[in-house]
């Protein structure tokens, strides 16, 4: 009991941490059960709904002008374009390739921290770097021979969710930097979803997608996306106050690895070794860009 209560903060970012990487698999089984707009824009509504009843309505008044404009707009973007990158994809392996793309983002936020600071960094960086790319590159080519041709190929199969998944990488890399400094320690997490849902029902109400028809089964799977997706973030907003960063910032750059393995299991995709080694690369190449960059504690003298 003692180790539960001294530790449950890290406990918390250790829950949001495998909650988040169910994202991939529940963001797909929504978007087959009722459509990629419509599911995403359904799921966004239940998150938002129950982070209300959670964490209540957000204050307004706390936050600067420029946090929440800018704030929402890259959440929304980020979260529009994961969502309909997954849900848009041709099957369920190119969603997990669109999920993997999506991973960059670590290794991307690092590199736009050196941009904008420009600071001296280890030469470990850049080979780090080319690893995580190389490791996209390894999961989309899978068994093929690992050849620009290839890559363009695969590319040209669907190349709208492509560029949506790489765009959200890079938005994701932005909101990390420029929210590190414009938030002051506070978090509209709340309001955030609560303009995502309606973004996504703005283009469900402009697209071709048929009338959502719900089901006990698929009403259930609808609940559960949404609660898990919105918990994820309900507790990492706990975790951030008393919760060993350090170690959920390692853990952190497993996501890729949890959620290909929960999205492999959950949605019963036989995975190539190509692809495995693939994720392998990314995590390995963020976790390295993370150890090298990261600024060591300053000791305290008493």
């Amino acid at each position: 009991m003692g180790f539960l209560s001294k530790n449950k903060y890290t406990l918390y970012g250790v829950a949001a941490i495998l909650l988040w990487s169910c994202l991939v698999a529940l963001l797909r089984d929504v978007s087959e059960l009722f459509s990629p707009i419509g599911g995403a824009a359904a799921m966004y509504t239940v998150s938002a709904v129950f982070l209300i009843l959670v964490m209540g309505l957000p204050k307004l008044k706390g936050f600067s002008k420029r946090y929440l404009v800018i704030g929402t707009l890259l959440f929304v973007f980020y979260e529009v374009c994961l969502a309909l990158s997954i849900g848009m994809a041709n099957n369920r392996h190119q969603a997990m390739e669109m999920a993997v793309i999506n991973y960059l983002w670590p290794t991307l936020t690092i590199l736009l921290t050196i941009m904008v600071g420009r600071k001296k960094v280890s030469l470990w960086v850049y080979p780090s770097m080319f690893v995580a790319f190389l490791g996209v590159a390894w999961c989309i080519t899978g068994d093929q021979e690992m050849s620009l041709d290839t890559l363009t190929t695969n590319f040209a199969d669907n190349p709208a969710t492509y560029l949506m998944a790489l765009a959200a990488a890079f938005i994701w890399a932005v909101y990390c930097v420029v929210m590190q400094k414009l938030s002051n320690g506070k978090n509209a997490i709340t309001l955030f979803f609560t303009v995502t849902a309606m973004s996504l029902w703005g283009q469900y109400g402009f697209s071709n997608e048929a009338p959502l028809t719900f089901s006990l089964s698929s009403s259930m799977t609808l609940l559960l996306a949404g609660v898990v997706v919105g918990s994820g973030y309900a507790l990492w907003n706990q975790a951030i106050i008393g919760g060993n960063l350090i170690l959920l910032g390692t853990l952190s750059y497993f996501t890729p690895v949890f959620s290909t393995i929960i999205s492999a299991l959950y949605l019963s995709i036989s995975l190539s070794a190509s692809f495995w080694q693939g994720v392998v690369l990314v995590t390995v190449g963020s976790l390295i860009c993370y150890f090298v960059t990261r600024e060591k504690p300053k000791r305290t003298v008493n």
